[in-house]
């Protein structure tokens, strides 16, 4: 792996680990050796494990003394607490957005969301969050604020790694999402103020969460807090 790109060792080994988690080629569980990724990388073990604790830091990657790094083991509350933060954090980022974004931004939106109505019939979880995530990315990408775009991004990746797909455990909240997206999108559009748009963006993420946990735990999500 060379340098050409303009990243430094320790950033290519991060985002190469990370690249491999996010697809799950390294499943929770998985022993990260150090020695091994740096063969494989050709670089030496440093920025290894610079790469690692930057992860473990993120809680993609769980460091334990006598044992060594491994990808950190999935559970529902680490998956409910970043799914509420992005919530807050994508709402927050679309209403900051919203009024940089074009009439080419709206209309690139909505094509990304008809594919997703396409997807509908011959339903695919995978490919449909894939293009989930780029119809919102086009919202917030013009988020003024860099940290909370960061923040975004941070939280993103860590959900493609607690779970593959939401719509795989809950396949009947894709046609409501997509009918939030359009909802989203005209709320945009007419201007409307950005306190609206923060909360419709916020509740959309919600509703998804809200969704996951009356299937996988309805118990519990009797007694889920508003936020």
């Amino acid at each position: 792996m060379s340098a050409a790109n303009g990243f430094s060792k320790s950033q290519q080994a991060y985002q190469w680990l990370k690249a491999r988690i996010a697809s799950q080629e390294f499943t929770p569980g998985y022993r990260l050796v150090l020695g091994t990724i740096a063969g494989e990388l050709n670089m030496s073990v440093v920025p290894v494990r610079e790469a690692i604790r930057q992860l473990e830091a993120e809680g993609l990657v769980t460091f334990e003394r006598n044992v060594g790094a491994h990808v950190s083991m999935v559970d529902d509350s680490q998956y409910r607490a970043s799914m509420q933060a992005l919530s807050i954090l994508e709402g927050a980022a679309t209403a900051l957005a919203a009024r940089r974004l074009t009439a080419d931004d709206i209309r690139a939106a909505r094509d990304v969301n008809a594919r997703m109505i396409e997807r509908l019939d011959d339903f695919d979880p995978r490919a449909f969050t894939a293009l989930n995530q780029e119809f919102h990315a086009l919202l917030y990408a013009k988020c003024a604020n860099p940290r909370m775009l960061e923040l975004v991004t941070t939280e993103w990746g860590r959900l493609g790694h607690l779970r593959d797909s939401t719509f795989s455990f809950v396949p009947g909240r894709a046609q409501e999402s997509v009918r939030e997206h359009e909802n989203i999108l005209v709320l945009i559009e007419r201007g409307a103020p950005l306190g609206e748009i923060e909360k419709a963006a916020r509740r959309h993420r919600s509703a998804t969460l809200d969704a996951y946990m009356i299937h996988e735990h309805p118990d519990e999500a009797l007694g889920l807090p508003a936020f």
